[in-house]
């Protein structure tokens, strides 16, 4: 089992691929998009895209693939797709709710830092009840750069009065877990099916690395 260090004194945890299992559905979310202008999928899209902010994915989307509509109409548009599924059918990865249960009776505050935008955050964490474990939630469009940049982790950190040195991250991508790093942040790796062609990167990248929350030791 792994221990969290002693001198950690808050959490800070992405969403998708992170707390919960969601990186799959946006694939066919991009496919679907596209295919309304009849582009087909790029295979660098997901790689080119991560860490963005929904912001600045929008604005990558509309220059790359010349979509004419604004950025708000496309960003509304993804919200509408994902929406459902984040109500009713994206699940937390295993392990999450007896580790928010049990950073909680420890007194540990815990915050979200999501490149996801704030609708679905809201939508997915209110449908998991898990809203009330986290005193903080940023959005990457609420900081000057996304992930891989620290903009939004050094955020929540201030927002939760801890120092980056205190905080522990937990990451499912490359993009995120340097976030976390260049915040002065300790960062374990979370694994996910989505970045398994990562995975060593990933580890190589990061301070720690779990398969599921279930390997931490919920006992001290």
């Amino acid at each position: 089992m792994i221990q969290i260090p002693d001198s950690i004194k808050a959490v800070i945890f992405d969403l998708d691929g992170t707390l919960v299992d969601s990186m799959g559905m946006w694939k066919d979310i991009d496919i679907e998009f596209l295919g309304r202008f009849h582009i087909p999928l790029p295979e660098d899209l997901s790689d080119a895209v991560e860490g963005m902010s929904f912001s600045e994915t929008a604005y990558y989307f509309k220059e790359r693939f010349q979509i004419p509509m604004s950025l708000q109409e496309i960003k509304d548009c993804w919200n509408q797709m994902a929406l459902y599924q984040y109500s009713h059918e994206v699940p937390l990865k295993p392990g999450v709710k007896a580790f928010l249960e049990y950073l909680k009776k420890r007194g540990i505050p815990m915050g979200i830092a999501t490149s996801n935008s704030r609708e679905l955050v809201t939508a997915v964490t209110d449908a998991l009840n898990i809203s009330e474990f986290f005193s903080v939630i940023a959005v990457g469009c609420q900081v000057a750069k996304g992930k891989p940049a620290p903009d939004i982790y050094l955020c929540v950190a201030e927002s939760l009065g801890e120092k980056p040195e205190h905080c522990l991250v937990f990451e499912d991508v490359p993009a995120g877990i340097l976030a976390g790093k260049r915040a002065g942040m300790t960062v374990w790796a979370v694994a996910d099916g989505y970045s398994e062609t990562v995975r060593e990167e990933k580890k190589r990248l990061a301070d720690g690395f779990i398969e599921t929350y279930s390997e931490i030791d919920l006992s001290v």
